[in-house]
């Protein structure tokens, strides 16, 4: 997208950011509402409206900043609370819990390839409604497959983190969680130092080549 003015960047960027971010928070909350856990429902948080979910610096400053730098584009949402104690099966729900939000990223990023295959078909009668759906689509692929990866690294407090917690036995799950409350700060330091990016790059690229074949992008 190197062609694009930063303002027309953010336009293409926006809703896909928001909405990658915001589904995914509501996966978590209607998958433990599923599984036995109203929290999420009697806060009002089991809403697609962005407003209940943005978080000013996880959801538009960070994303943003780093829409500037060029740099890999990630953020978060006001986390979903979940009341373990309300889950049917504890440990296995919380994994069931955790896997819903990198699991509704790449479904929105299916749809998001949809959406660009439409664009196409558009671009040539009516660009101006094809070309926007192109990019669009292509950066609703992007921050999906991002989300979703990042989320998936067995670190805590991500979503991967929660899931090999979940399949630990109960002592060394323990131990495990110890690791949460540094969890930010190393992901920080991964990201800064180019090493996050050495990481999640390969399997975001080669899921994203793999969307664009399959749809024939």
């Amino acid at each position: 997208m190197g062609e694009l003015t930063l303002l027309q960047k953010i336009a293409v960027w926006a809703m896909p950011v928001i909405f990658a971010i915001t589904v995914h928070e509501v996966a978590h909350g209607w998958m433990a509402r599923r599984l036995g856990d109203p929290t999420a429902m009697m806060l009002g948080r089991l809403t697609l409206n962005p407003v209940k979910h943005v978080d000013p610096i996880g959801t538009l400053l960070v994303p943003g900043v780093l829409l500037v730098l060029g740099g890999f584009i990630f953020g978060w949402a006001k986390p979903v609370p979940v009341t373990w104690q309300n889950l049917k099966n504890p440990r296995r729900d919380m994994i069931l819990v955790a896997a819903a939000g990198p699991a509704s990223n790449l479904l929105m990023a299916l749809l998001w390839a949809l959406v660009m295959k439409v664009g196409f078909s558009l671009a040539a009668t009516l660009p101006a409604i094809g070309m926007p759906l192109i990019y669009m689509g292509g950066a609703g692929i992007f921050i999906n497959l991002i989300l979703m990866v990042l989320n998936l690294l067995p670190m805590p407090p991500l979503d991967g983190g929660r899931i090999v917690s979940g399949l630990l036995p109960p002592r060394l799950s323990w131990q495990f969680d110890r690791i949460e409350p540094f969890g930010f700060i190393i992901l920080l330091a991964l990201l800064f130092t180019g090493l996050l990016g050495a990481v999640i790059g390969p399997p975001i690229f080669g899921l994203q080549h793999l969307i664009y074949m399959t749809f024939g992008l």
